[in-house]
């Protein structure tokens, strides 16, 4: 009998056999990169939180059905001194994005802890508006409960320092040198939101690339930019007035800072 052959058709088998498990292997590894983005969004209902229990849920929603993402939408319990997101630690640990619209918080110490770690990992976030007070109560916390007021300057890179009057609103512009950002694709160069200004200049990162400003009579602010913190992608905008969302400017503004925080480049 010549086993020549046969050797010869085995050793084909083999490489078919190789050849099939690296293109599974290959396979996996582009779908899961091709995969929607996770984004988390943790809000916050309070009466000077800008109605973010109403407008996050519908801009989530239309990130979902026309943009591709899968999303999820943790709205926090409990008064601002002992607040807790349902679920949180699980939910850092599945997800690609945090987007932050809350407001002066205390969490218990295990949820805060695994917000610091996602961020020590170097994963991205988006604040909006209110993030940039997010865990500064100003309220005695609850006992069991943690605050974390060195946010706003280490992961944001500012100082809250107070808003602007309402009335008059606010004119954006496309700040000096930044018009070819890709967060600024398909935003106008200039418009004017009903939302008062808030207070952040200078900001403490001197990197941060500022990408929009926002003048009242006499005043002029960044309203948003992005920096890294550590090896995290921020993207922060003090925009978020309930008048905001349904325009299309900010949707598009903030449709693009989620891209570019979790571009996977």
């Amino acid at each position: 009998m010549n086993v020549a052959p046969l050797r010869v058709w085995n050793r084909f088998a083999l490489l078919v056999l190789v050849f099939a498990g690296l293109a599974g292997s290959l396979g996996q590894r582009l779908q899961a990169a091709v995969a929607a983005p996770r984004v988390l969004f943790l809000i916050s209902e309070d009466p000077d939180n800008y109605e973010a229990h109403r407008t996050i849920p519908i801009f989530a929603e239309t990130l979902r059905t026309k943009h591709g993402f899968e999303v999820t939408v943790i709205k926090g319990e409990g008064p601002r001194t002992a607040f807790s997101f349902a679920g949180l630690v699980d939910a850092l640990g599945r997800t690609d994005l945090v987007v932050l619209f809350a407001r002066r918080l205390a969490l218990p110490p295990a949820q805060m802890g695994a917000l610091k770690s996602y961020l020590a990992a170097g994963k991205p976030l988006v604040g909006i508006r209110t993030a940039n007070h997010a865990f500064a109560p100003r309220e005695p916390i609850a006992a069991g409960f943690e605050a974390w007021p060195e946010f706003v300057a280490d992961i944001l890179g500012c100082e809250n320092r107070g808003y602007g009057p309402g009335p008059v609103g606010t004119d954006v512009a496309t700040a000096p040198g930044v018009a070819g950002h890709s967060i600024l694709e398909g935003v106008p160069a200039a418009w004017h939101s009903k939302g008062n200004v808030y207070h952040v200049a200078p900001l403490l990162d001197a990197s941060a690339r500022v990408l929009l400003t926002g003048t009242i009579p006499g005043k002029t602010e960044p309203i948003a930019w992005t920096r890294k913190a550590g090896k995290s992608r921020v993207f922060y905008t003090s925009m978020g007035h309930p008048s905001d969302f349904p325009t299309p400017e900010f949707q598009r503004l903030l449709l693009n800072g989620i891209r570019w925080a979790v571009a996977r480049d």
